[in-house]
């Protein structure tokens, strides 16, 4: 078992001893950083210096001298050169009254201890000065002297995760506080984060060093005073360190006073930057409105409905997009000069004035002057739209009346048709040319149709016509004018006709009427077989074919001439063989046979020579010769 530790003789007189060589070496620190600090001051007003703080400050004279240079004050006449103890105590009696004027206390310090050279006094009264004159105005967050000096150290090294500062002994002896305070201030001195952070003697040296070369702070320490000793001399590290609030607080003076110049001209600049916005953006709303303004002035319309309501889509357009971005920046401009104003009444400033033409009120003189070229454009689409409508509505009008008086015009003169057939049928020749114009008229009346369609136009006191009207009327008078060209055609046709009676030419004419469907005055030969059929004619398909193809001459449709011919044809001949006989042999010069050069000088058309080559016999012992006696037994014998 552990036994309790016993406090023997022996024991409490080596903590006395180890007290004492503390005590001694902290007297010799102090002794060697207030000399330092002494001459300092002294150097202030290139005052020499003092070696020695126990025998140089006993006669007083450099003790007065630090006092004035700190003191700010001159203490008139006293001894500069004593020799007698009796002035040398004057001197330091002048000296303390001056410290105690000041409220400082001097507990059981006398003129006379420090005449003797009474050193422990003489530190006591150095550290005293040093706390009134150097540390005790030191304030931070409401602590003064010691605790707001330690308060202050411990913000400005707060940042640093190497440096924790406690106290003004052991938080000081890797010399690490000292660089980062310098580096909190000016970091452009020393790279804090490239210290060899082990390495307490180089990094002092280094604070130390730098201190003195850039921020005229004296080496009041040495190295080996805060790195080599167990516990650093608490006064002697707060008089070093209080070198480094008052110059860095020198500088916070200036940056605060550049803080404050700084924000002054932040303040000013955004003001000018919020004046020039307002201006350049009232100039802006200016120009888009006149350039608006005059495109409206210089707008012209075609006279068609498309464009004019192209122009009112456009207007709409502007209303829904352009003009509201305009109303939003007009009330922004008025925002924009409100919070000017504000601002620089905040900071006391004088008033903006816009420049004149950019005023609000100058704004609005435009603005109005836009709502007013709103009004007439919005007039001017409108009452053009309301013509062009009456225009459309007009136009049609006209173009289908006339288009009717011309129908009718042409109807009338079909009825009132007299005179002979050739006459009327050149009447009606001219009529037919006038339909072409009229059906060309039709399609520019179309189109003004769907002009009005398009503009929404459903009624037109002007007309009762509708395009359908017009069409349906158009289509009649073709109809008839076709069918009375067709009729005097055929009439013409039946007048040479001497072989038929009027009778058979009256029958075969109804005929054919009834069984052209399509009124074209021909027939296909599918109306020709049932035109054949209703008179009694009947052939069989393969032989039709070749009836209908040799009467329409190989086209598709066969003319009323070519019918009522083929009607009178084998009508004629229906019942007279011979003579069809005697005609043969006419042809064939007496011969009994007909030959090719024969049939051709008769004239004959080229398709009956060569279906006639194809269908009779040749005559026995001729190669060229066709027997057409032959020929008509056989047809006339089939026939039977």
């Amino acid at each position: 078992m552990t036994q309790p530790f016993k406090v023997t003789p022996a024991s409490q007189m080596v903590v006395e001893d180890t007290a004492k060589v503390m005590d001694r070496t902290w007297e010799t620190i102090q002794e060697k950083t207030f000399t330092k600090w002494v001459n300092s001051k002294l150097a202030l007003k290139t005052i020499p210096p003092i070696g020695d703080l126990n025998s140089e400050m006993s006669d007083g004279v450099r003790l007065i001298q630090l006092l004035e240079i700190i003191g700010d004050i001159s203490f008139g006449k006293y001894n500069k050169n004593p020799r007698m103890r009796i002035q040398k105590v004057e001197n330091v009696n002048k000296a303390l009254e001056f410290i105690k004027h000041r409220n400082v206390s001097l507990t059981n310090i006398g003129a006379e201890d420090i005449v003797d050279t009474n050193l422990k006094l003489i530190l006591g009264m150095i550290w005293t000065i040093i706390l009134r004159f150097t540390i005790a105005d030191i304030s931070e967050a409401g602590l003064t002297a010691k605790e707001g000096l330690l308060l202050w150290c411990q913000r400005k090294t707060a940042p640093y995760s190497d440096v924790n500062v406690r106290d003004f002994t052991y938080s000081w002896s890797d010399g690490l506080a000292f660089c980062a305070l310098i580096h909190r201030h000016r970091p452009d001195l020393l790279d804090y984060h490239a210290l060899d952070k082990g390495d307490r003697h180089r990094n002092t040296a280094l604070a130390f060093d730098v201190a003195q070369k850039h921020l005229e702070i004296p080496k009041l320490l040495d190295v080996e005073d805060v790195c080599d000793i167990s516990k650093p001399d608490e006064r002697s590290i707060m008089t070093y360190v209080a070198q480094y609030f008052h110059a860095f607080s020198a500088l916070d003076k200036v940056e605060i006073a550049g803080r404050r110049v700084a924000k002054f001209a932040e303040v000013m600049q955004s003001v000018w930057d919020m004046e020039h916005d307002y201006e350049r953006r009232v100039k802006k709303l200016m120009q888009d409105v006149a350039d608006r303004k005059s495109i409206w002035g210089n707008a012209r319309f075609d006279s068609t409905y498309a464009d004019a309501k192209r122009q009112s889509a456009e207007f709409i357009q502007y209303k829904s997009s352009e003009k509201r971005a305009w109303v939003a920046a007009k009330r922004d401009l008025d925002t924009l000069l409100g919070n000017v104003q504000t601002k620089l009444k905040t900071y006391g400033l004088h008033p903006y004035n816009p420049p004149p033409g950019l005023t609000l009120a100058d704004l609005d003189k435009v603005w109005q002057g836009l709502l007013a070229a709103e009004v007439q454009r919005y007039k001017s689409i409108n009452d053009k739209i309301r013509d062009i409508k009456e225009n459309l509505r007009k136009s049609f009008a006209e173009s289908a009346n006339s288009f009717v008086k011309s129908l009718d015009s042409i109807s009338n003169s079909l009825a009132n048709l007299d005179g002979e057939l050739d006459a009327q049928l050149h009447t009606v020749k001219g009529l037919s040319a006038k339909l072409g114009p009229l059906e060309q008229s039709l399609i520019r009346i179309q189109a003004i149709d769907t002009q009005c369609r398009e503009a929404n136009i459903e009624e037109n006191d002007y007309t009762v016509f509708s395009v359908d009207d017009l069409q349906f009327e158009l289509g009649l008078v073709q109809q008839a004018v076709t069918k009375k060209s067709s009729f005097i055609e055929n009439q013409i046709v039946s007048r040479n006709m001497t072989n038929l009676t009027p009778g058979q030419l009256e029958e075969f004419e109804s005929t054919f009427r009834h069984f052209d469907k399509d009124s074209s005055n021909t027939l296909n030969l599918f109306e020709f077989s049932a035109a054949l059929a209703s008179l009694g004619f009947f052939y069989p398909e393969d032989e039709l074919g070749s009836v209908f193809n040799q009467l329409s001459e190989g086209t598709e449709e066969a003319s009323f001439e070519q019918f009522i011919l083929y009607m009178v044809n084998v009508t004629e001949d229906k019942t007279s063989p011979d003579q069809l006989r005697q005609s043969f042999k006419v042809v064939a010069g007496d011969k009994p046979y007909v030959t090719e050069l024969d049939l051709k000088r008769s004239l004959l058309p080229g398709n009956v020579v060569s279906y006639l080559k194809e269908t009779m016999p040749q005559k026995e012992g001729l190669a060229e010769g066709y027997d057409y006696s032959k020929y008509l037994d056989q047809v006339f014998r089939t026939r039977k």
